[in-house]
């Protein structure tokens, strides 16, 4: 078992505790005015979307949401919570929608979950799916040490020159870093 398919299986498995934790705080209402800013049309792909928060943020501030996760219960419960989006099971790293489909990928403490070794070939997807004036958001874990933590949940953490070489090398451009307590948010442009 792959480190995506283990952690999936670990929030599967306490998938209600996930929830709960989860849909306590919007990260894209408190972090996300950059990103909703940058946007130059309404679609927005919510990579990692899990029970929806985010989505529902962004659904009732009018855009055109499609959450995404790899989750069964996740996509279930964003399903029931956030009825004016769309919500799709899947992996990031090989993404089911058409060249240009968004507007803007969100892809909060979701990418981080991802092994570096599949990390370039997953921003070329979230690039792929852009529009010419698309706009990504990343929120990383910052540090030195990648692995699984106590539950079984694989976590890629990075540095803020590493995290930029990354999305550079994606082909993205105007990339910005922000460091806050034990994370990096990056927006980049396709």
């Amino acid at each position: 078992m792959d480190e995506v398919s283990r952690t999936t299986a670990v929030y599967e498995s306490d998938a209600d505790a996930f929830v709960d934790k989860y849909l306590s705080e919007s990260i894209a209402a408190r972090f996300g005015d950059d990103f909703s800013e940058a946007l130059s049309g309404p679609r927005v792909l919510d990579v990692g979307c899990g029970p929806g928060v985010d989505s529902a943020t962004f659904s009732d501030a009018g855009l055109d949401v499609v959450g995404f996760d790899l989750t069964p219960s996740f996509v279930a419960v964003a399903r029931e919570n956030v009825p004016d989006a769309r919500f799709v099971r899947g992996d990031m790293r090989q993404l089911p929608f058409r060249d240009g489909a968004f507007d803007g990928v969100w892809a909060c403490a979701s990418f981080l979950h991802v092994p570096r070794r599949d990390a370039p070939d997953t921003l070329r997807e979230f690039g792929r799916v852009l529009g010419d004036d698309g706009v990504v958001s990343l929120s990383v874990k910052r540090g030195e040490e990648s692995g699984y933590d106590t539950d079984g949940r694989y976590f890629e953490t990075y540095l803020p020159g590493e995290i930029r070489s990354l999305v550079d090398d994606a082909g993205f451009h105007g990339i910005r870093i922000e460091e806050g307590e034990g994370w990096i948010r990056t927006l980049a442009s396709a």
